[in-house]
């Protein structure tokens, strides 16, 4: 696109990654071997994206069965050991089966994003807005918004959009669906941590199943006007809080400001409304309170790319394998959906035999891009398999993926459709990635790290 705007400030840089959640900040650490310039670019003033502000657990670094597995290694494992030196992580077992869990303090790893991308050499750019892009031959020019400054341009050789909605594939007319289009988009949810929660009374009077049978019976009933019949609440790193997966807003489009707008508020209405029902109805919560929300809602699914490979359902519930994967997924389809009745549910459906499947590099490569990856919410997926694979370990494993490829295409003068697989999953393995199924005898379920 054409941008008239007067730019204030322009910058050149071989590596653009737009957006810091876990896909794009595990990119940038990636990509920053010392030998290119790597920048990226963040609308928030802070890294993590999700994974800091909303949520304090990574899913999808284990198997949810019985005997679980690690798939997931090389710089996601990385972020967690930084986290567990600071002793602000532990593993605990999901609610619903999706697998154990590595719970952390999400305002400390917003310093171990930071530290990590410094030791790097990534330059930042927080509070910048992406506006615009221009792609003329082997470069993209694309222009951002700072309200104090107003615009800037980065010309870039190489560009990762980390941005979850496809933000630069959106401007640089790249393909891709949006989410709700054909079949009904995941809602969305803003969650919420208490303070001064009785873990112990909540535990004696039954804990996760009585939570749930309390919830069922006040949404049948109407006692609290709960806009679901299910949802958790677990324990955070600070002692006597909790966080919250419970609010479930539908039928508002994440990408329209009205419809945003409107969530945002609905999220906010919906979490207090759930502060009532815990106070009243929930032993060990009698005296807490919210002490905070999620810095916006929470967006499950928006655009979602067409890339070289399109991963399905068939692909994740047969454990299928590819020559060209880049990691492994063995999380459940977890669609949250809304219900027959009105009320917002949780679809889920497990690989079978506890098994896992391979994501393949062809998901990452955008449709008729040339130099561009897509990585996190909106790389190329169904939505059946996209409710699967959007765990954050499978999404920093994106982002891993994604900033070694760019730098194996800068190397070799290669487009990312063309690059020396073959020299991409060496530059995995040397990380530490995990590309094949460990051994069944192999014990990979503590790794080093605490059992809460």
């Amino acid at each position: 696109m054409k941008f008239s705007k007067p730019i204030k400030k322009f910058y050149e840089t071989d590596i653009l990654i737009i957006g810091s959640g876990s896909a794009g900040s595990t990119a940038a650490i990636a990509a920053a071997s010392g030998k290119y310039e790597v920048t990226m670019v963040e609308r928030y003033g802070f890294p993590g994206g999700t994974s800091t502000q909303m949520l304090d657990t990574f899913y999808g670094f284990f198997t949810p069965s019985a005997s679980p597995k690690k798939i997931v290694g090389g710089i996601p494992h990385r972020v967690v050991d930084a986290l567990d030196r600071t002793g602000n992580i532990f593993l605990r077992p999901n609610t619903y089966g999706a697998g154990t869990g590595v719970n952390y303090n999400p305002e400390k790893l917003k310093q171990v994003w930071d530290n990590l991308l410094l030791e790097g050499g990534v330059r930042i750019f927080y509070h910048s807005t992406l506006v615009g892009v221009e792609s003329t031959g082997e470069t993209s020019t694309c222009v951002f918004f700072h309200k104090g400054m107003g615009f800037f341009s980065i010309t870039a050789k190489r560009i990762i959009d980390a941005s979850g909605d496809a933000d630069y594939c959106h401007w640089a007319n790249l393909p891709y669906e949006k989410a709700g289009e054909k079949e009904p988009a995941q809602s969305m949810t803003t969650t919420f941590r208490m303070a001064n929660v009785e873990q112990q009374e909540y535990e004696a009077a039954g804990g996760k199943k009585m939570l749930k049978e309390k919830m069922a019976e006040a949404y049948e009933k109407g006692s609290h006007p709960l806009p679901r019949k299910e949802g958790s609440a677990h324990e955070m790193c600070q002692p006597k809080c909790i966080s919250t997966v419970a609010v479930k807003v539908v039928d508002l489009d994440p990408l329209d400001v009205e419809g945003i707008t409107k969530a945002e508020i609905e999220g906010r209405r919906q979490a207090f409304v759930f502060e009532d029902f815990f106070r009243a109805e929930v032993p060990g919560y009698q005296n807490a309170k919210i002490i905070g929300l999620s810095h916006q809602i929470g967006v499950r699914e928006t655009r979602r790319v067409f890339g070289e490979y399109r991963l399905t359902k068939a692909d994740c519930m047969q454990a299928k394998t590819f020559d060209d994967q880049i990691f492994l997924c063995g999380a459940p389809i977890e669609d949250h959906r809304k219900s027959d009745d009105g009320g917002s549910e949780t679809f889920w459906q497990y690989v079978p035999e506890g098994g896992v499947y391979g994501v393949p590099y062809r998901t990452i490569v955008p449709k008729n891009g040339q130099n561009t990856w897509a990585v996190g919410r909106c790389f190329s997926a169904t939505h059946d398999a996209h409710a699967s694979c959007r765990s954050m370990a499978q999404t920093m494993s994106m982002g891993q993926a994604a900033g070694l490829a760019a730098l194996v295409s800068l190397d070799t003068d290669q487009n990312a459709k063309n690059i020396d697989f073959n020299k991409l999953q060496d530059a995995l393995l040397n990380q530490g990635a995990i590309l094949e199924m460990p051994d069944k005898t192999a014990d990979t379920s503590r790794d080093g790290w605490k059992n809460n």
